[in-house]
């Protein structure tokens, strides 16, 4: 799937330019950003694009040298199952003080 990157989101649509899919994630620090929502349109539920948008997401601000919170629900169960991403979290970097 390619997803569309802008500052903060990570995105899906669809030929027509329709909203399909996204994360968004908003710095809340030069360092940090807070994973805030995720959207995967009806028609796409069930096949784990929820999952490739936060693996994508994770990705991108490892490689920036960033962190991220995740404040909804989805990212917080993402991370939690997914221990390999876990040096992004920034809440296990809390958690460890």
């Amino acid at each position: 799937m390619d997803f569309k990157y802008e500052e903060g989101r990570i995105y899906y649509t669809d030929d027509n330019g329709k909203l399909l899919a996204e994360v968004t994630y908003p710095a809340v620090s030069s360092k940090v950003a807070e994973i805030n929502h995720t959207f995967v349109d009806d028609s796409l539920r069930g096949q784990g694009i929820a999952g490739q948008l936060l693996k994508a997401c994770a990705e991108k601000l490892r490689s920036e040298g960033r962190r991220a919170i995740p404040s909804c629900s989805y990212a917080k169960g993402w991370f939690e199952k997914n221990k390999d991403y876990s040096d992004v979290n920034a809440e296990n970097a809390e958690r460890s003080k």
